[in-house]
């Protein structure tokens, strides 16, 4: 066993022993509705956690391979009448099993290093890459090699990889939107606006759209162009130290004194964002700052609500049919479940058919869909049957691996199918009505 202390050992022991095993978890957690193994559910993987604390069992390859097999989507803890902070419990646990390298081999450490240590460490480095791929798809490369006959030469895996590629946009948020967003309605507001990363490279639209619905909304806008990662992606697959320094570097950048507000659009995000509190609580330099900075962190949909929705006055908007999909980081993460329906009913002419199952993963989970494709692939499956029944057109949620599974999914079915964000719509809305 290595020296370093031991993520679950020096946890608060009470919430190691918060579960009190009662089951009501377990209808909800989509792995153990599949597989209907105990250890499957978030109780079996609490009694590992716990036996692990408890110095009864060793990090093993099993136990690191159930703690990846877990989506994260955090159902459970709305389930949970004891209110155990599975979240924590969650990332800890992931952590202590990449600090016992039991899971270590030469393919995982090249990508977790490329990916984790460099890649998502500098925004600079992620641009660039973005960069390459919109030129290899913009510029018609990627259509004659996916014609080309040539993707059949490689397996099966890395065709469907391939597949899932997604569509760079062809600019990030800094050239869409300014470092400094006037408000078009009276002031009343100074807020920030994350960006992202791979929100920045495939959905910079939206972040356009949200600095354009702030604006709207009477809101200064502060928009640096050269922003970090969030530290969701780290903290989620067990780089806890790693999470910690982005968590800094974004305080530094979005000092919470000096704004009403920091907005996030991104759902798995903004859980991530309004925890540092916890990632940062033995950091004497930044413990207080981090409480502040959960306070001041507002999902885009939360904050709308919040100040009270400017509503879209043209009522000879088109008529639009929508349905809602709760990202899980939303709704059991953040527990925002009414907002983005607030916003959805305040476009004029919109009818929001409620989605069976709304709140049920879609098999995204940050890159859950990359490292277990088959579960995911089952979940993606369900959701787009239900989605199929509202015979909306429109599908919206609000985070942007939920975007990109529906889109993909969707889109390999052919299914006539639009996935937006709630904010697009009412961006649309907002500019409709400034042409009528």
């Amino acid at each position: 066993m290595s020296t370093v202390t031991s993520h679950l050992k020096s946890l608060d022991y009470s919430v190691v022993q918060q579960c009190m095993h009662c089951g009501l978890c377990l209808p909800t957690c989509p792995t153990y509705d599949v597989t209907k193994l105990e250890r499957n559910s978030p109780r079996g993987r609490i009694a590992l956690m716990r036996a692990v604390a408890d110095d009864r069992l060793e990090p093993t390859q099993s136990f690191a391979d159930e703690m990846y097999f877990c989506l994260g989507c955090l159902a459970c803890m709305t389930a949970c009448p004891a209110g155990v902070n599975y979240a924590e419990l969650f990332e800890h646990a992931r952590a202590e099993a990449e600090q016992s390298q039991v899971n270590k081999s030469p393919q995982r450490r090249v990508i977790r290093g490329f990916t984790l240590n460099w890649l998502f460490m500098d925004h600079h480095r992620l641009q660039l890459l973005g960069l390459v791929m919109r030129l290899y798809q913009q510029s018609g490369m990627q259509s004659l090699f996916r014609h080309s006959g040539l993707l059949r030469l490689f397996p099966k895996r890395l065709r469907e990889l391939e597949s899932m590629t997604p569509e760079i946009q062809p600019f990030f948020s800094s050239d869409l939107i300014a470092p400094i967003t006037p408000p078009t309605s009276s002031y009343k507001y100074r807020v920030a606006l994350l960006t992202g990363c791979a929100q920045d490279l495939i959905f910079s639209d939206v972040n356009r759209d949200t600095a354009e619905v702030l604006a709207r909304n009477g809101c200064e806008v502060i928009t640096p162009p050269d922003q970090s990662c969030c530290g969701s992606l780290h903290a989620h697959n067990g780089e806890w130290n790693l999470a910690q320094s982005l968590a800094r570097r974004n305080i530094d950048q979005f000092p919470p004194e000096q704004f009403d507000a920091i907005i996030t659009n991104a759902a798995g995000c903004g859980s991530h964002l309004k925890h540092f509190t916890s990632l940062l609580k033995d950091d004497p330099r930044y413990k207080e700052r981090a409480e502040l900075w959960d306070k001041k962190i507002k999902d885009i949909h939360q904050w709308l609500a919040e100040i009270g929705i400017q509503p879209p006055p043209d009522r000879s908007m088109p008529a639009q049919t929508v349905t809602y999909h709760e990202a899980c980081h939303l709704c059991h993460g953040q527990k925002i479940t009414s907002q983005p329906r607030t916003l959805l009913k305040a476009i004029p002419n919109l009818e929001l058919v409620e989605l069976t199952e709304s709140t049920w993963c879609c098999g995204s989970a940050g890159i859950y869909n990359i490292i277990q494709p088959v579960m995911a692939e089952d979940l993606l499956v369900r959701k787009l049957k239900h989605i199929s029944t509202t015979h909306a057109p429109i599908v919206a949620t609000g985070n942007p691996g939920c975007l990109l599974q529906i889109m993909n999914g969707a889109k390999q079915r052919k299914m006539n199918l639009r996935v937006v964000h709630p904010v697009t719509l009412l961006a649309e809305a907002y500019r409709h009505s400034e042409m009528n």
